[in-house]
């Protein structure tokens, strides 16, 4: 069996982390990304996922500086996303020393872009990033940091995200996004079903109950942002919990011990 993974997910804005609510509202600082990244992996957490919130409206893409500068402090595999609409940028970022890249908006506008991307990186580089809304009852696929609506259905963008070879699936709820409410846990249900690649569960963790319930429906992995940075939850405790109450998790050890 394979073993579940924990992600801290790092927004930056401006080369800072940031944290928000349904990614535009109650903006907070959050630390310096490089120094917040080496306490985390003293952690021993599985993998770190960083995000540029404003690089695909500014038509910039994530900052490779500060993947260059991650890379030299800790040693654990990290995805980059914001931004990136060209072979040649996820070449100069996989150089700066990212594992993967995490793309979106890019995906919608040419589904076939994760197709030439899988081709010429391996499968297992892409991590198709998939943001949505609820909307009527039904769950919709957002664009450029959640400001422009895709219109395709989640589930559905999953799997055709799959089909052009997406390694990994990145699926993030906008209407949770900060709010610690819990994951959307009928859609990690549904896709976990269906999909053959793994399904990384973002937006909504808020207790240890909540990261266990995004798992147990399936998830292979959960990312975490507010609960790490405003609780006195750690990586450590979240791990514990999950292996007391039967989840299979690594017994990570920090990448410098």
């Amino acid at each position: 069996m394979l073993k579940k993974r924990i992600i801290p997910k790092f927004l930056i804005r401006d080369r800072r982390l940031v944290k928000m609510v349904r990614f535009d509202e109650n903006q907070r600082e959050a630390g310096n990304p490089v120094s917040t990244a080496k306490v985390y992996d003293s952690y021993g957490i599985d993998e770190l996922i960083f995000v540029d919130v404003d690089a695909s409206t500014r038509g910039t893409v994530v900052d490779g500086g500060i993947i260059e500068r991650v890379s030299e402090e800790v040693f654990i595999p990290f995805t980059v996303g914001g931004g990136i609409t060209t072979l040649e940028q996820i070449e100069a970022l996989l150089k700066a020393g990212a594992d993967k890249v995490s793309i979106n908006s890019a995906a919608v506008a040419d589904p076939g872009f994760i197709t030439r991307a899988a081709s010429r990186f391996g499968d297992q580089c892409i991590v198709a990033s998939i943001d949505y809304r609820e909307e009527n009852g039904r769950k919709r696929v957002y664009a450029e940091g959640g400001h422009k609506a895709a219109g395709a259905d989640a589930a559905e963008w999953a799997l055709r995200m799959q089909d052009a070879h997406a390694g990994e699936i990145l699926l993030t709820s906008i209407d949770r996004d900060g709010t610690m409410s819990g994951y959307d846990l009928d859609l990690i249900a549904e896709l976990s079903d269906k999909l053959n690649v793994p399904l990384i569960a973002s937006s909504g963790a808020g207790s240890l109950a909540d990261c266990k319930a995004a798992l147990d429906a399936g998830a292979s992995a959960i990312t975490i942002s507010s609960m790490f940075i405003f609780t006195d939850h750690s990586p450590i405790k979240v791990r514990t919990y999950l292996a007391t109450n039967g989840v299979a998790v690594r017994n990570q050890k920090g990448s410098r011990s």
